[in-house]
């Protein structure tokens, strides 16, 4: 008769505390598996916050056909944004106001390793990515979004235009490319909207010197107005005279 060990397994002192159970967001679930089934080795990653939203990573090369599976084939006909992410922190510092950040700003050359930092959910692996959102409203009772990533070449970022399936998105693709420096392959009119024709860098990326900047600092940095009421000459009003 094999021998009752109920009892005399259990470890000996307090019991294990009981795991705190998981929360499941079907839905969600049940659209990110829509996903994999039809993009297959394309999704790379994917993050789910229970009750709040999905983001999915697809491969570079995946990149218009996750739009076109969102759109025609889920239902997700409302483009809401797109953009890009430099995931390298600034070499110039945070705010210019640490000693820290003055060395690094000071110096002629400053490299973030590799792999130093952190790219958000459904993770990462190159300095850039693009990402878009997307949703579905047309039906009251079944309403959703997800946004969809996808990681850049770090020396000359470059990904398909979405344009031919959200026209929506030929502005936010302009602006990306223009601040940026990412390629969008197929877009109608890549064209400045906002700096001279002949400028040269890309103002958003985080390794483009703020010059002015390094010889003045930021305003919010040295010319901080108190709250009213938190002033010395606001003490003693209404006091004894």
């Amino acid at each position: 008769m094999a021998e009752d060990t109920t009892a005399t397994d259990a470890p000996s002192g307090d019991a294990a505390a009981p795991e705190e159970p998981v929360e499941r967001d079907e839905a969600r679930e049940e659209l990110l598996g829509q996903f994999t089934e039809i993009l297959g080795d394309a999704v790379v990653e994917s993050h789910t916050l229970p009750g709040k939203d999905l983001w999915i990573r697809v491969t570079t090369e995946a990149w218009r056909t996750a739009a076109d599976v969102a759109r025609n084939r889920l239902g997700a006909r409302y483009f809401c944004f797109l953009s890009i992410i430099d995931w390298m922190p600034s070499p110039y510092g945070r705010s210019m106001d640490a000693e820290v950040d003055r060395q690094l700003a000071g110096a002629a050359a400053y490299e973030v390793p590799s792999g130093s930092f952190e790219t958000g959910y459904a993770g990462g692996d190159t300095r850039f990515q693009v990402f878009a959102r997307v949703s579905h409203i047309n039906d009251p009772g079944n309403t959703w979004g997800v946004t969809l990533k996808a990681d850049l070449d770090n020396e000359t970022p470059s990904v398909e235009s979405w344009t031919s399936i959200f026209a929506g998105a030929d502005w936010h693709e302009r602006e990306a490319w223009e601040m940026y420096g990412v390629e969008f392959v197929g877009h109608p009119g890549l064209r400045h909207m906002y700096l001279p024709s002949g400028f040269e860098g890309h103002p958003l990326r985080k390794d483009f010197p703020l010059v002015a900047r390094l010889v003045k600092p930021w305003p919010g940095i040295v010319d901080v107005e108190q709250m009213p009421g938190s002033g010395d000459d606001d003490e003693g009003e209404g006091g004894d005279s």
